[in-house]
């Protein structure tokens, strides 16, 4: 149907413009009239089934096609009439058989029909679609700012949420486009009067001048016709005037509108019982038919009386609209409820709310950017992030929290922008630091942002600065955040694609959490998670010979190894550190296995002496412009990861292993002895 819809309608309307120029036998025309007349009867009958405006939103479009095909219909249909005396059976039956072969009654039928329209539904019609327009639109910051309100507390999805946006744009541009389809019905019930007045004077033209006949003949043959042909145009356009006045004061509703009616009405018990006894009290007047306000007014007493009463349906609305019990405070679902926490939580000071208000702020629509970029960046499903304010924190203070607990803080002064750079005494504000790397700065009027960023500065508004914090806390703490429902979804979503793998996977050979242990220690040490496939690949080939959580970590960073000594990069070079082999094989003799895996257990002061050696290779490396790592056995790793996870914990600890099919340049900046270190 799709595709014959997408040439139908071209096609259609083509045909439509060649009928106005191309003269048609009577037999098609009445074939096409009967078209008409039924394809306005349909367009009314699903504007009254529809449930809401917008599962018509093709209407306006329609409405256009439909009086251009009118029109063209009636210039058909003239032509033929000034032409043979004959336009087909169905506009003879209209001008003789309908209107009784009078003219003085077909014209005033006409009349009629014409102040109906235009008058009555079309006026009205008009007026309710601009002022529905108008409402509209107006509407539509609110319902976006509801939209978001529901998004950032977790009420709605993504997915729902653009849906919800899709169809307030789309209602907005349906009432806008009724605004202007119901110009077209005005205009097309004036051009219905001047035609018919045209086809009058022509009709009685071309009968006495041009056939010789008298005035009565000429009136006859050809203003009946004329007459005829108008009301074959007039009555599918007063169908199309009353579908357009149905779907522009059609409301917000759940049923189509014969339900809605009648449901309505059904509610009106007491309303149905007076109307009732009224038609039946017109009977009491002298001279006026008794039976038809008999029949009538007994009629809807009897379908009064079958309607529930009042007290009935404040019962049954009681039930509906009840809320549903609550349970009592001490009981164990309030309490679970209470005890609830987000993952994910930024509270602000009152004075910060304005960073969250849609009106103007844009610190929601960052966050929802910011899950994208960290989904994309290090492959975790970031949690919705809740957004509250909090009336214990300081004036400008904003706090991050993971599963309740506070793990940043930082400032934001209203009316202010973070000018980061020296020199920036002459410009008035308060101190302030870039809470991502410590870089002094100032908080500057938001006026004299200019003045900052002529005298060197780089200036950063308060909306980036919480973004890029809450970016950094989030790939800190990327491990704490993936929580074993995200590993699910993860996994559901590779074996879409590779189904094997996943299943060879879990739950045969790991459990889901003894996965999610291994992807939180990839995270932990800053290796992004994205290549699931190939991690979860080199996880079945360990987990056949052991289930060690340090050899199945090991395995996936080996897999990635290329990927991992990538980001650690300068220049197209990796710059390393090593041990020398005498320590290094100290070292592998000092491991011993413990519950948190293997650890190196040596003298204090040759630990220290180690640590303080790595310290110092890596600050001068990085005083050089490059970032080294160091690079040791696989099994020497993890232990020495953990032995400077504290004391160095920016120093990337990576295996030989790892580095084996790199092919790009490595460079050797240091070596450690054990009691001091040498410099490359």
């Amino acid at each position: 149907m799709g595709r014959i819809g997408r040439f139908v309608v071209p096609v259609g309307v083509v045909l439509i413009i060649i009928m106005m120029v191309v003269p048609l036998p009577a037999l098609l025309i009445d074939l096409l009239i009967a078209v008409n007349i039924t394809a306005a009867m349909l367009i009314v009958l699903v504007a009254m089934f529809v449930n809401r405006p917008l599962e018509f939103s093709a209407f306006p479009a329609i409405l256009l096609v439909a009086t251009l095909f009118r029109l063209a219909l009636n210039i058909s249909a003239t032509r033929l009439v000034l032409l043979d005396g004959f336009a087909g059976d169905v506009i003879e039956a209209f001008g003789h058989f309908v209107v009784g072969g009078s003219l003085i009654v077909g014209l005033v039928i006409f009349a009629i029909l014409v102040v109906i329209q235009f008058i009555v539904i079309t006026k009205g019609a008009e007026r309710v679609a601009e002022v529905g327009a108008r409402f509209t639109l107006d509407a539509m910051p609110g319902k976006q700012m509801a939209i978001d309100a529901d998004l950032n507390a977790g009420l709605i999805d993504e997915n729902t949420a653009r849906k919800r946006r899709e169809d307030v744009g789309a209602e907005a541009d349906f009432y806008g486009s009724m605004d202007g389809a119901s110009k077209f019905v005005k205009g097309d019930a004036i051009a219905a009067i001047i035609i018919t007045l045209i086809n009058l004077i022509g009709g009685f033209a071309v009968g006495m001048l041009q056939k010789g006949m008298d005035a009565m003949d000429a009136v006859e043959t050809y203003s009946l016709l004329s007459i005829g042909d108008g009301l074959v145009s007039q009555i599918p356009a007063l169908l199309l005037s009353v579908a357009t006045g149905l779907m522009v004061t059609r409301a917000a509703g759940e049923g189509d509108m014969g339900s809605t009616v009648i449901a309505q009405f059904s509610r009106q018990r007491l309303a149905m019982q007076i109307g009732g006894a009224a038609a039946l009290a017109l009977c009491l007047i002298p001279g006026l038919p008794k039976l038809p306000f008999l029949i009538v007014g007994g009629a809807v007493l009897i379908l009064a009386q079958r309607l529930p009463k009042a007290s009935e349906l404040e019962a049954i609305e009681a039930r509906e609209e009840a809320p549903p019990e609550l349970p009592s405070p001490d009981s164990p679902e309030a309490l679970i409820g209470e005890m609830r926490v987000d993952p994910l939580e930024m509270a602000l000071a009152p004075d910060l709310v304005d960073l969250v208000d849609t009106g103007g702020g844009d610190l929601l629509d960052r966050v929802r950017a910011l899950r994208r970029k960290i989904a994309l960046d290090i492959g975790i499903l970031m949690p919705p992030v809740r957004t509250r304010d909090d009336l214990t924190l300081d004036l400008s203070t904003y706090s991050i929290r993971i599963s309740g607990v506070e793990v940043a803080t930082g400032q934001a002064p209203p009316g202010t922008v973070l000018a980061i750079g020296e020199g920036l005494d002459f410009l008035p504000g308060r101190a302030g630091v870039e809470p991502v790397f410590g870089l002094p700065g100032k908080w500057v009027p938001a006026e004299l942002r200019h003045q900052a960023e002529m005298s060197g500065a780089t200036v950063v508004d308060r909306a980036s600065v919480i973004i890029t914090h809450l970016a950094e806390v989030v790939r800190s703490n990327a491990a704490r955040l993936l929580g074993r429902e995200d590993v699910r979804t993860l996994t559901e979503v590779v074996k879409r694609t590779h189904p094997v793998v996943v299943e060879e996977l879990t739950p045969t050979l790991l459990s889901l959490g003894q996965v999610q242990r291994v992807l939180a220690g990839l995270l932990d040490e800053g290796v992004p998670i994205r290549d699931l496939v190939r991690i979860f690949e080199s996880l079945s080939l360990t987990a056949k010979v052991t289930t060690d959580h340090d050899s199945l970590l090991e395995a996936a960073r080996v897999a990635l190894g290329p990927a991992i000594a990538a980001r650690h990069l300068t220049d197209g070079t990796l710059h390393a550190i090593t041990l020398e082999p005498r320590l290094e094989q100290s070292l592998l003799e000092s491991l011993r296995p413990t519950d948190a895996g293997l650890q190196i257990l040596v003298d204090p002061h040759r630990a220290e002496s180690l640590l303080s050696d790595l310290n110092r290779l890596l600050e001068t490396a990085e005083q050089q412009g490059t970032t080294p790592v160091v690079v040791v056995s696989p099994q020497l790793r993890m232990p020495l990861r953990r032995l400077t996870a504290v004391a160095v914990p920016r120093l990337p600890i990576l295996s030989y292993a790892e580095i084996a099919k790199c092919t790009f340049r490595i460079e050797t900046v240091g070596v450690v002895s054990g009691a001091h270190s040498i410099a490359a």
